[in-house]
Protein backbone atom coordinates (compact mmCIF):
# COMPACT_ATOMS: atom_id res chain seq x y z
CA UNK A 1 0.00 0.00 0.00
CA UNK A 2 1.33 3.40 -0.77
CA UNK A 3 0.68 6.21 1.43
CA UNK A 4 0.39 9.56 -0.47
CA UNK A 5 2.09 12.54 1.27
CA UNK A 6 -0.65 15.43 0.28
CA UNK A 7 -4.00 14.93 1.18
CA UNK A 8 -6.74 14.30 -1.45
CA UNK A 9 -8.37 17.75 -2.75
CA UNK A 10 -11.57 17.48 -1.48
CA UNK A 11 -10.80 16.26 1.70
CA UNK A 12 -12.44 18.23 4.89
CA UNK A 13 -10.22 19.15 7.29
CA UNK A 14 -10.82 21.44 10.85
CA UNK A 15 -8.24 23.72 12.62
CA UNK A 16 -7.55 21.99 15.96
CA UNK A 17 -5.09 24.42 17.00
CA UNK A 18 -3.21 27.91 15.88
CA UNK A 19 -0.03 28.70 17.10
CA UNK A 20 2.64 31.23 16.24
CA UNK A 21 5.85 28.85 15.58
CA UNK A 22 6.64 26.14 13.92
CA UNK A 23 8.21 24.46 16.65
CA UNK A 24 4.34 25.30 18.85
CA UNK A 25 3.28 22.73 15.49
CA UNK A 26 5.67 20.22 16.05
CA UNK A 27 5.00 19.74 19.46
CA UNK A 28 1.35 19.70 19.28
CA UNK A 29 1.82 16.79 16.55
CA UNK A 30 4.49 15.29 18.37
CA UNK A 31 1.61 15.32 21.64
CA UNK A 32 -0.31 13.40 19.13
CA UNK A 33 2.26 10.68 17.90
CA UNK A 34 2.99 10.14 21.77
CA UNK A 35 -0.84 8.92 22.38
CA UNK A 36 -1.31 7.23 19.44
CA UNK A 37 -3.37 9.10 17.19
CA UNK A 38 -2.72 8.42 13.66
CA UNK A 39 -0.79 11.38 12.91
CA UNK A 40 -0.72 10.44 8.86
CA UNK A 41 -4.18 12.40 9.08
CA UNK A 42 -2.93 15.89 10.55
CA UNK A 43 -1.23 18.78 8.38
CA UNK A 44 0.69 21.96 9.70
CA UNK A 45 -0.14 24.73 7.40
CA UNK A 46 1.38 28.04 7.78
CA UNK A 47 -0.73 31.28 6.55
CA UNK A 48 0.73 34.80 6.31
CA UNK A 49 3.52 33.66 4.34
CA UNK A 50 6.59 36.24 4.02
CA UNK A 51 9.76 35.63 1.81
CA UNK A 52 12.44 36.90 3.88
CA UNK A 53 16.28 37.31 2.80
CA UNK A 54 18.72 38.70 4.84
CA UNK A 55 21.54 40.17 2.98
CA UNK A 56 24.97 38.90 4.22
CA UNK A 57 27.38 41.29 3.14
CA UNK A 58 29.09 42.60 -0.26
CA UNK A 59 30.29 39.95 -2.60
CA UNK A 60 33.27 40.52 -4.85
CA UNK A 61 35.18 38.47 -7.44
CA UNK A 62 37.88 37.85 -4.54
CA UNK A 63 34.93 37.09 -1.97
CA UNK A 64 33.06 34.52 -4.39
CA UNK A 65 36.94 33.21 -4.95
CA UNK A 66 37.31 32.84 -1.22
CA UNK A 67 33.61 31.43 -1.18
CA UNK A 68 34.52 28.84 -3.86
CA UNK A 69 37.89 27.86 -2.11
CA UNK A 70 36.35 26.62 1.07
CA UNK A 71 33.27 24.94 -1.06
CA UNK A 72 36.46 23.58 -2.42
CA UNK A 73 38.05 22.14 0.14
CA UNK A 74 34.99 20.34 1.70
CA UNK A 75 34.56 18.86 -1.82
CA UNK A 76 38.14 17.98 -1.84
CA UNK A 77 37.61 16.61 1.48
CA UNK A 78 35.16 14.68 0.58
CA UNK A 79 35.89 12.61 -2.25
CA UNK A 80 39.65 12.44 -1.49
CA UNK A 81 38.33 10.17 1.57
CA UNK A 82 35.74 8.01 -0.25
CA UNK A 83 39.20 7.60 -3.25
CA UNK A 84 41.62 6.86 0.09
CA UNK A 85 39.33 4.70 1.49
CA UNK A 86 38.23 2.56 -1.72
CA UNK A 87 41.13 2.63 -3.71
CA UNK A 88 45.01 1.67 -3.57
CA UNK A 89 47.26 3.98 -4.05
CA UNK A 90 51.05 3.26 -4.60
CA UNK A 91 52.67 6.69 -3.67
CA UNK A 92 50.90 8.41 -1.10
CA UNK A 93 48.43 6.64 0.39
CA UNK A 94 45.30 7.61 1.79
CA UNK A 95 46.83 10.88 2.97
CA UNK A 96 48.65 11.67 -0.21
CA UNK A 97 45.01 11.26 -1.93
CA UNK A 98 43.32 13.51 0.61
CA UNK A 99 45.43 15.68 -0.10
CA UNK A 100 45.80 15.93 -3.91
CA UNK A 101 41.63 16.23 -3.72
CA UNK A 102 42.04 19.26 -1.05
CA UNK A 103 43.98 21.33 -3.19
CA UNK A 104 42.60 20.34 -6.53
CA UNK A 105 38.95 20.81 -5.51
CA UNK A 106 40.29 24.02 -3.63
CA UNK A 107 42.00 25.71 -6.75
CA UNK A 108 39.07 24.21 -9.14
CA UNK A 109 36.33 25.86 -7.15
CA UNK A 110 37.95 29.07 -6.40
CA UNK A 111 38.46 29.88 -10.06
CA UNK A 112 34.83 28.74 -10.95
CA UNK A 113 33.64 31.19 -8.40
CA UNK A 114 35.52 34.41 -9.71
CA UNK A 115 35.17 33.42 -13.36
CA UNK A 116 31.03 32.71 -12.69
CA UNK A 117 31.18 36.57 -10.45
CA UNK A 118 33.10 38.13 -13.07
CA UNK A 119 30.69 36.53 -15.74
CA UNK A 120 27.14 38.34 -13.76
CA UNK A 121 28.89 41.62 -14.38
CA UNK A 122 27.61 42.75 -10.89
CA UNK A 123 24.12 42.13 -11.51
CA UNK A 124 23.80 40.21 -8.06
CA UNK A 125 27.21 41.45 -6.34
CA UNK A 126 25.71 40.61 -2.39
CA UNK A 127 25.63 37.41 -0.63
CA UNK A 128 22.68 36.30 1.18
CA UNK A 129 20.24 33.79 2.97
CA UNK A 130 16.80 32.94 2.44
CA UNK A 131 13.86 31.60 4.09
CA UNK A 132 10.19 31.35 4.27
CA UNK A 133 8.12 32.01 7.76
CA UNK A 134 4.64 32.16 8.33
CA UNK A 135 2.62 34.66 10.62
CA UNK A 136 0.36 31.77 12.46
CA UNK A 137 0.56 27.72 12.21
CA UNK A 138 -2.30 25.63 11.92
CA UNK A 139 -2.48 22.08 13.07
CA UNK A 140 -5.28 20.79 10.58
CA UNK A 141 -6.78 17.24 10.82
CA UNK A 142 -9.41 15.51 8.40
CA UNK A 143 -12.93 15.88 9.77
CA UNK A 144 -13.55 12.31 10.82
CA UNK A 145 -10.49 12.38 13.26
CA UNK A 146 -10.87 16.11 14.73
CA UNK A 147 -12.70 15.50 17.49
CA UNK A 148 -10.41 13.09 18.93
CA UNK A 149 -7.56 15.23 18.08
CA UNK A 150 -9.14 17.82 19.81
CA UNK A 151 -9.38 16.07 23.30
CA UNK A 152 -6.06 15.17 23.43
CA UNK A 153 -4.68 18.60 22.66
CA UNK A 154 -6.86 19.49 25.41
CA UNK A 155 -5.42 17.03 27.64
CA UNK A 156 -1.78 18.37 26.26
CA UNK A 157 -2.56 22.25 26.91
CA UNK A 158 -3.60 21.44 30.84
CA UNK A 159 -0.03 19.61 31.81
Amino acid sequence: MTVSPLPAPNLTRRTIASVTSYEAAERAVDWLSDQGFPVEHVSIVGTGLRYIEQVAGRLTTARAALLGLRRGAMFGLFWGALFGLFFTVDSGGFFGVLAYSLIAGMIFFAVFGAVAHYLTRGRRDFASAAQTRADRYEVQVDDGFADEAERLIARMTSR
